[in-house]
């Protein structure tokens, strides 16, 4: 094995970390707004880890702005998911409080 081969390990091993991180958080936290934070925060830093842990492996540099572009992606795509789940949660929050005729 050589020493990109355990770097790549230990980078993917701490991407596993992140995303059971992430997990737990979403079993275990309370409300809805910290559910989202664990699991946003753990998902782009477990992706993180994870891509890091490839690019030593990529055969060209076609496949490394490929790791990058998904990781880029993802990344805005869970934030502005995250925001869209909390805007509504809090928007429905705001109309029970203003009763049922909304």
């Amino acid at each position: 094995m050589t020493a990109l081969d355990l770097l790549s390990v230990v980078l993917l091993a701490a991407g596993l970390l992140f995303f059971s991180a992430g997990t737990v958080g979403l079993l275990r936290l309370p409300d809805l707004h910290s559910r989202l934070h664990a699991l946003t925060k753990a998902d782009v830093l477990g992706l993180g880890f994870t891509v890091l842990a490839l690019l030593p492996q990529a055969d060209g540099l076609r496949e490394v702005f490929k790791l990058l572009l998904i990781w880029a992606l993802v990344s805005v795509s869970g934030a502005t998911v995250c925001y869209l789940i909390a805007d509504r949660a809090r928007s429905r929050d705001a109309g029970d409080a203003e009763g049922p005729d909304r």
